[in-house]
């Protein structure tokens, strides 16, 4: 029998990506079509894109590195003290995860005789699964997350970038948002299909949410920009 195919132990580092990379997507042309919307020359839009770039890079994996190291602090502490509960006082620990069963369907005694066959096995890494929802999968490692985040923020804030070096600054704006919605698009598509989830309904969102945030933008630029000679 082929083994059913599911994706909820890609959520994590799905999650990651995507929001990596559509943040790098999105947050550059946003900075990039405010800045041309106010420029009629290249040098500035170019810098601007390229400090959003790198700061939004290095925003996102300082702020991923402080968010993970505050759940892997959170989840150590949990860890010692159910460690030491199962230390001082076994019995209400065990009576504990039988509850935990039979709150899921099982009546009391095999309840009890499952709790107790996983204590017997390794009780910490019981109650960690059932009663803390720590287990291997989701063990926060900090700094894999914070590189994973910049990375995935510079793969997506290189696009428009890019468009920003070569593009003519006459359509400078209309480019932008139309390689920036394109990009949008393709990373709704390549996450949808990973995650097993809707393709065309993830591609709609994304894409009307950048266009929203893109547009607040360029009127900012429009309305509050002075043209460069």
């Amino acid at each position: 029998m082929e083994l059913e195919k599911h994706y909820s132990n890609r959520s994590g580092w799905l999650r990651a990506a995507v929001l990596g990379a559509n943040d790098g997507i999105l947050s550059t042309t946003s900075i990039a079509i405010g800045i041309a919307a106010a420029s009629t020359t290249r040098s500035p839009i170019v810098l601007a894109a390229l400090a959003g770039l790198v700061a939004g890079a290095l925003s996102m994996a300082a702020g991923e590195y402080v968010s993970v190291s505050s759940q892997s602090d959170i989840e150590t502490a949990d860890l010692a003290r159910e460690k030491n509960e199962l230390e001082t006082m076994p019995d209400i620990e065990l009576k504990e995860l039988a509850k935990i069963y039979e709150k899921r369907g099982l009546d009391s005694n095999l309840a009890l005789q499952v709790a107790e066959q996983l204590t017997s096995k390794n009780a910490l890494e019981a109650h960690a699964k059932d009663e803390l929802g720590i287990n291997e999968f989701s063990t926060p490692k900090p700094l894999q997350a914070a590189l994973a985040s910049g990375a995935s923020f510079i793969s997506g804030g290189l696009l428009p970038f890019l468009v920003s070096l070569f593009a003519p600054v006459h359509m400078m704006v209309v480019l932008l948002y139309v390689c920036a919605i394109a990009f949008l698009a393709l990373s709704g598509g390549v996450a949808a299909k990973a995650g097993g989830s809707h393709m065309r309904r993830s591609i709609i969102r994304i894409c009307f949410w950048g266009t929203l945030a893109m547009g607040v933008t360029a009127l900012v630029g429009y309305l509050f920009g002075v043209k460069t000679a």
